[in-house]
């Protein structure tokens, strides 16, 4: 599509050992097309590096530290984009950062590709908000209204920029456009972990970082009731799925690993989950994946397993709108006591394979939306610069 490769600063957080950001980097990047030259930023140069060996003309640069190598490659390049993620947001004070630490970093990177540097920047498939303050606001706007081409993820980041002034196009999450036979790498059908007549297969994530940390206990304590109360039905074999292992303390894994001692007597299975295709085998081979994080229910929904949303934030329950899964889903900040969430997750449980296709077919529509949104992005860059 384009008579010459372009050269490409693609800007995310990669590199933290996030299993849905470097599958929102690949899926990125084999979108856009290998015949370009990108530069990458990453907290852990060497792991993307190896990550994106062999396939990719790409430079890995610092994230925290190649300030100036940014800046040059700012001003050398065709076109700047950032690609997925809640980017345009505020912090929450559980990450121990200040609240508008992204939002300024993002400002200042903006700013000086149109001022300075005099390129277009993108802003692909992101998520806006949340953003409860005043300055947060004017921020955003500020950021939004110097970009050239926005796509967002849901209707809530849409809202949130007509709020501060500033038209966006909704698509869904870039993920969606990942098919199953790319998902689980050799697109074989997956070996069950454990017996396929035996107990429900559960893959279990949970995140730490959430709105109102007031309320982490209680969505803990109610969570591993309900747990209790399905195994006490069907029997229950929970597998881990941590989506984040290492760079922050108490990541998923070690979120995972606490949490197994809250279920007495429930198998619990705990898995190293190194790839995205690692973390999609897994979700293919369970019956039910209960989980707060966004890309692991996007994940079952591309492959065919009813999904029990924890909502920590905007983006995940504008997600489980968006797939139609409100009656299993519960807000993590606001949760209700052990028989609400039980009865819920038993009812899923009860329904899962009704629920799993009509999760699998949404899926179907918003791969297709987003297919077509990327190849737009693809034509877009293939003319920017």
């Amino acid at each position: 599509m384009t008579s010459r490769p372009r050269r490409i600063v693609f800007l995310g957080t990669h590199g933290q050992y996030n299993v849905g950001d470097e599958l929102l980097l690949e899926t990125f990047l084999t979108t856009l097309g290998p015949e370009h030259r990108y530069v990458v930023n990453s907290y852990d140069p060497a792991f993307t590096r190896r990550q994106l060996a062999g396939r990719f003309d790409v430079t890995v640069i610092d994230t925290a530290r190649d300030r100036h190598r940014l800046l040059r490659a700012l001003r050398s390049c065709d076109v700047v984009c950032f690609g997925g993620g809640s980017i345009v947001k505020e912090l929450y004070a559980s990450t121990g950062r200040h609240r508008y630490a992204t939002l300024l970093m993002i400002l200042a990177i903006v700013t000086f590709t149109r001022w300075v540097a005099r390129r277009p920047v993108a802003m692909l498939h992101v998520g806006v908000g949340p953003l409860p303050s005043g300055g947060g606001l004017r921020l955003a706007r500020l950021v939004l209204a110097q970009v050239d081409v926005l796509t967002v993820r849901d209707l809530r980041s849409r809202a949130t920029c007509d709020r501060v002034g500033v038209p966006a196009v909704v698509v869904p999450a870039a993920v969606f456009s990942v098919d199953r036979a790319a998902l689980l790498g050799d697109g074989a059908a997956p070996e069950p972990p454990g017996d396929a007549t035996g107990p429900l297969r559960v893959a279990l994530n949970l995140n730490v970082d959430v709105e109102n940390p007031a309320a982490w206990e209680q969505f803990l304590t109610a969570l591993a009731g309900a747990l209790v109360h399905l195994d006490a039905r069907h029997g229950v074999d929970v597998h881990t799925l941590p989506m984040q292992t290492g760079f922050k303390e108490h990541d998923d894994a070690q979120v995972l690993a606490a949490f197994a001692a809250r279920l007495p007597g429930v198998r619990v299975v705990h898995h190293a989950v190194a790839t995205p295709a690692d973390a999609a085998r897994l979700v293919a081979a369970c019956d039910l994946v209960v989980a707060e994080r966004l890309h692991t229910i996007v994940l079952a929904a591309v492959l065919g397993v009813a999904p029990f949303v924890l909502a920590y934030d905007v983006k995940v329950r504008e997600l489980a709108r968006t797939l139609h899964v409100e009656p299993w889903t519960v807000d993590v900040n606001d949760p209700p006591g052990v028989d609400v969430v039980a009865a819920r997750l038993l009812d899923l449980a009860d329904r899962r394979a009704q629920v799993a296709r009509a999760v699998a077919d949404r899926g179907a529509a918003l791969h297709r939306e987003a297919v077509a949104a990327l190849a737009d992005a693809r034509a877009w860059v293939a003319r920017a610069g």
